[in-house]
């Protein structure tokens, strides 16, 4: 077995190291060109800038597999005859047994998919004595102390931080390369997810954040035999350039129990070897990264480090509401040729903060970017349908295997494309086959309960979970009958329109915290930001050129970019040649 399939469990390609040319096309790679020479790659360029240094701090993210970083870097230390000492610093974390006690709250028991987001510090899974024990070991220079934590470690000198993308993370944790914070073995992967995202995320996320401006070498360690990195100076310097143009994050795809071919064939470069695509993560910025660029060399770190050092350049005047949580996501949902979603609903706001911790809950909409014949939305309540009559249907459905007739109790709808259907939380919903949905919603994103899911099988060959009783507790029923059109379909309206560009509005609902524009433009349009962050998508046409300050970035079909506030104004050019369509995204 190659080293490849024994680190990560998937179909998926790892990043390159260096930038692939594209044509017109939608790019899944899309990065940030920093400059010249700014970017290394090898342990060997590393080890030798770490070289003149008598304490090294390593620290990084869950998911690294430092193990793997301390052999290789060893061997590059070793061609340059230095003998280094390495000191584990997660050998001073508490017992495995006082760990699990600790998060044992914010596990939600035997839940598979839900807990409650973590308060923790990193601090609180290290045992103090220990730690300060470990600045007191006198050694023979040099001294490198590693793991998840190392920053924590009171001494002085260079701070290295190992950056994994999240999606590499899963695949590690499938292929069982890797454990949880604090653990000493693998899991299941579910349940290693659910441990990641409401406890190991949010607590090495504070640490992140808390560390940002001392890291002196960032290296993306995602790779399973290649690493890059850059100094911490030129990337805190990176990032301050980066949020005065166009942010597009690098997105990453699944397969999915429902999931079709429509991603398979309008975008390439993705691997052939998986059964379908479910998902792009467009821009669910909890799980994606962004690409640097330099001399053809790339570099990927989180789009939570990018808040953290500008999110107040990002968000602008929403910054002092949301802080670092970036709030909007856009995501595809693919069903060509693939099967129905989980008939659906997701928590209301008080419900999601009270028993999960989450700040905003769940607001999605549906805008239809293409469709087959015959393809459906699930939309509201037929009229009359009562709680008890659902729930019983429901129970019956599961406990019999049976299937359930889902029109006598849901309403259906042509789905049309560049139509938008709403869904507020506590609203029954779901897409149906021969789909491609850009679904823009608030960002939480795991807080769907499903309540019906066709009798069907996971990719794993086992049932969904099915939430039943959490559905319940958030359904709206009033949302029935006729009031499903008129409330849940949004009817655009057209705000203003010339001989170059016109602009609708297509109304979100009240309980959305976003509100949605779209253009159609044939030349140009210039637009203001006032300091608010927007958010675009090409639904149709070739290309854009966006405008900023004499310098143009090319957006694609299907691509998804941020415009940060701080960028003041910018103009999108139509370079296709026929008319082009963008959605766009802002708080309201």
């Amino acid at each position: 077995m190659t080293e490849t399939r024994e680190i990560r469990k998937t179909g998926q390609l790892e990043l390159p190291v260096e930038r692939k040319s594209i044509a017109n096309q939608y790019n899944i790679y899309p990065s940030f060109d920093i400059g010249p020479d700014l970017i290394s790659r090898g342990y060997q360029s590393l080890a030798n800038g770490l070289s003149q240094s008598s304490v090294i701090k390593i620290d990084g993210y869950v998911g690294i597999i430092f193990e793997s970083v301390r052999k290789e870097l060893t061997q590059a230390f070793h061609e340059i005859d230095l003998y280094p000492h390495w000191i584990n610093v997660e050998d001073a974390m508490k017992s495995e047994k006082d760990i699990e006690q600790m998060i044992e709250p914010y596990l939600g028991g035997n839940d598979p998919i839900f807990g409650r987001v973590s308060d923790l510090e990193l601090i609180d899974f290290f045992d103090p004595k220990k730690l300060a024990a470990l600045s007191k070991i006198e050694r023979k220079a040099p001294i490198i102390f590693y793991g998840i934590g190392a920053e924590l470690v009171p001494v002085k000198g260079p701070s290295v931080f190992m950056e994994v993308s999240k999606n590499e993370i899963q695949f590690r944790s499938r292929a069982e390369s890797i454990s949880n914070l604090g653990a000493s073995k693998s899991f299941p992967a579910k349940e290693m997810y659910k441990r990641f995202y409401f406890i190991d995320w949010p607590v090495l996320n504070r640490h992140k954040n808390s560390i940002k401006d001392n890291i002196d070498f960032l290296v993306d360690g995602q790779r399973t035999s290649e690493i890059t990195w850059l100094k911490g100076d030129h990337w805190r310097k990176a990032i301050k350039d980066y949020v005065q143009s166009p942010i597009r994050v690098r997105p990453w795809f699944e397969p999915g129990a429902w999931g079709g071919h429509w991603i398979k064939e309008h975008i390439k470069g993705l691997s052939e070897d998986v059964v379908n695509y479910a998902w792009s993560f467009e821009l669910i910025v909890p799980e994606n990264g962004v690409l640097f660029e330099s001399s053809a060399l790339l570099l990927e770190f989180s789009f939570d480090f990018l808040m953290y050092h500008a999110g107040r350049e990002i968000l602008g005047s929403d910054f002092d509401t949301y802080k670092y949580e970036f709030p909007i996501r856009f995501d595809f949902l693919d069903t060509f040729d693939g099967g129905n979603l989980s008939i659906q609903c997701h928590p209301q706001k008080d419900y999601i903060k009270k028993n999960f911790g989450e700040n905003i809950t769940q607001e999605e909409t549906y805008y239809i970017l293409d469709k087959k014949e015959n393809a459906k939305v699930y939309l509201g309540f037929q009229q009359g349908v009562t709680p008890a009559s659902f729930k019983t249907a429901l129970q019956y459905s599961l406990e019999n295997n049976k299937e359930l007739e889902i029109s006598d109790y849901i309403q259906t709808f042509e789905a049309n494309k560049h139509e938008l259907y709403l869904i507020p939380p506590g609203t029954i919903h779901g897409s149906g086959k021969n789909n491609l949905v850009l679904e823009i919603s608030s960002t939480p994103y795991i807080y769907t309960f499903k309540m019906y899911d066709w009798l069907r099988l996971d990719l794993d060959g086992k049932p969904r979970p099915i939430n039943i009783e959490r559905g319940m507790q958030n359904l709206n029923f009033d949302r029935s009958g006729n009031t499903v059109k008129d409330e849940l379909i949004s009817s655009p309206r057209l705000i203003e329109a010339n001989n170059d560009w016109e602009l609708e509005h297509l109304p979100t609902h009240k309980e959305h915290l976003y509100d949605i524009h779209r253009y159609t433009i044939k030349k140009e349009v210039s637009i203001k930001s006032n300091n608010r962050m927007q958010i675009f998508s090409l639904v149709e046409g070739g290309k854009v050129k966006v405008k900023i300050s004499g310098v143009s970035s090319v957006f694609h079909y299907a691509e998804t970019f941020v415009i940060p506030a701080s960028v003041k104004s910018f103009t999108i050019e139509n370079i296709d040649d026929m008319p082009v369509k963008l959605v766009k995204a802002f708080i309201k």
